[in-house]
């Protein structure tokens, strides 16, 4: 086997990905509307009434005029802090060392969701200028051969599918960055928020045990 039916092969191969790069792409470019969809009903249900006063929901917790779960319900938390605090709080039975082995599984339990959503906007911000370089030097080996035959129709279809390849990958590679930034920030404030509550609601019920 010599190197032009080497080469030719390769280009075959090449050739015969171009499809297949497309149709990631798409997928790519529709899994990256989904997670911006999913971002503005996050701020519209939840972001929107996330107003809690750290200060004085502390304050409140170690007051102990009223029981640590029903300050936690009329607060403006998260419901899935809220969940996760009342959790805790349901447990009065346990030692204490199986209250805060307790807290941190609940933590982690929140943080392994959090990391879950993060990962796929990761994972768009990797893969979309990855496949938008893929779909543009694909089609430019029969556009050279286009253009060396004076085929300037085959060229300029080449071209654009090269150019439009680049801007899907690198525009959703875009949005999924800002969209990562942003929750990053959220997410980093809403594990904190829960730490220090939760580190409040075992202080408290400890001093009243």
């Amino acid at each position: 086997m010599n190197l032009s039916s080497l080469t030719q092969a390769m280009r075959t191969i090449c050739g015969s990905l171009q499809v297949p790069v497309i149709i990631i792409l798409f997928i790519i470019g529709a899994v990256t509307l989904i997670i911006l969809g999913s971002l503005i009903v996050e701020v519209i249900i939840e972001r929107r009434h996330l107003k809690v006063w750290m200060p004085k929901l502390v304050d409140e917790l170690r007051a102990g005029e009223v029981l640590p779960e029903e300050s936690i319900r009329r607060s403006g938390l998260l419901k899935r802090q809220k969940i996760a605090l009342i959790e805790l709080t349901d447990h009065k039975e346990l030692t204490e060392n199986m209250r805060e082995a307790l807290a941190v599984r609940l933590l982690q339990e929140n943080k392994s969701r959090y990391d879950t959503i993060l990962k796929i906007s990761e994972l768009i911000v990797r893969l979309g200028p990855v496949f938008g370089l893929l779909g543009t030097l694909i089609p430019l080996g029969p556009g050279i051969i286009a253009l060396g035959q004076g085929d300037t129709y085959t060229l300029s279809q080449s071209l654009m599918t090269a150019f439009d390849t680049t801007v899907m990958g690198l525009g959703c590679a875009a949005i999924a960055t800002v969209i990562t930034t942003i929750r990053k920030k959220w997410y980093a404030n809403d594990i904190s928020i829960l730490e220090t509550l939760m580190e409040c609601v075992l202080e408290v019920e400890k001093k009243y045990a």
